[in-house]
């Protein structure tokens, strides 16, 4: 028999809005309930958000940030043996974009260590120049970037450079955000970028990171954060944790509880992309395609910022077994 609680859960279907603290309900059923919740997870995302979505990653300028975020590899605060260099000549970004979209990879992201930027700098023209350099040669593929906080008018002239998405995290519950991410910036700065890329129509992508030391209802609480933001697509990374940051010794997540979180997010945001980033070989393992089955539309693939990914060639055979599964 169904859980009256997940029962409840089944008017997402019909398009009704539950109450935020229903959900706090919500993310404390365990055991065989958590199937359950996979299950309706599931068909709101066949319902809302019937879409694949795959993308790669360039680490195109690393390490040497001046933010202290407490997970990060490449922050001048943690001592890691992250590489670090300056932003990679525009034909190291195209070819790289090249190889992901040449393995079958639609959507490439530039992405950029550091705070951001707040000028039309060199090494920001130096970006705006990478990315029409790809269009050029791969017009009908997508170019997306991931570097930090901007202003109005970094913001204004990215938007005239065919951006698919940009990428900008929250991370975390914003009422905890100096406790369990960052004491050198704060969570407005971020929430004042994502303005300004909606003001000039830039498409959002917009997530964060489990397994920092937050709360289920820490997570129930960025969930609801990104509904109001609006954004398009939300990346979930569950922490790997590094040596040399201050959570390298954080205990690690069960499956049940990473695969209970997705669900969670797809309920509380029906109609978007979830994507599933870091953390899904080395955390999900033999678990990987039960993400897939909790609401997630798809997943970075080919390797992340500091730590190794799959394969592109393995995940696109992943995909194809997953479509698959749902059409037999």
């Amino acid at each position: 028999m169904l859980n009256p609680v997940i029962e409840k859960a089944y008017e997402i279907l019909n398009g009704k809005e539950l109450d935020q603290n229903y959900f706090y309900e919500l993310s404390q059923l365990n055991g065989e309930d958590i199937l359950d919740l996979l299950s309706l997870a599931n068909k709101v995302k066949e319902r809302f958000a019937n879409e694949k979505s795959l993308c790669s990653i360039m680490n195109a300028k690393s390490g040497v940030c001046n933010e202290d975020c407490r997970f990060c590899a490449q922050s001048s605060h943690n001592k890691t043996e992250a590489e670090t260099y300056p932003l990679e000549s525009i034909d190291k970004i195209v070819r790289k974009a090249e190889e992901c979209y040449e393995a079958g990879v639609q959507s490439f992201a530039i992405v950029t260590s550091g705070t951001g930027y707040g000028t039309l700098s060199k090494e920001f023209m130096q970006i705006t120049d990478a990315i029409d350099a790809i269009h050029k040669k791969y017009p009908e593929k997508n170019v997306c970037v991931s570097i930090g906080n901007m202003s109005d008018e970094t913001v204004r002239k990215l938007s005239k450079h065919n951006i698919y998405h940009f990428n900008i995290n929250i991370q975390t519950n914003p009422k905890k955000y100096r406790e369990l991410i960052s004491t050198t910036h704060t969570i407005e700065q971020k929430f004042d970028t994502v303005k300004l890329l909606k003001k000039y129509g830039i498409n959002v992508c917009c997530g964060g990171i489990i397994g920092l030391g937050e709360t289920m209802d820490d997570r129930v609480e960025m969930a609801f954060a990104l509904k109001e933001l609006d954004v398009n697509v939300i990346p979930i990374n569950v922490l790997i944790p590094i040596k040399g940051t201050p959570l390298e010794n954080q205990a690690a997540l069960s499956v049940s509880e990473i695969v209970k979180t997705f669900a969670l997010f797809r309920l509380i945001n029906p109609s978007k992309i979830i994507k599933f980033a870091a953390g899904r070989e080395t955390k999900m393992k033999d678990f990987q395609g039960l993400i897939m089955l909790a609401g997630a539309n798809g997943f970075i693939t080919g390797g992340y910022l500091t730590t190794r990914g799959r394969e592109i060639k393995d995940d696109m055979l992943f995909q194809k077994e997953l479509d698959m599964f749902k059409h037999q």
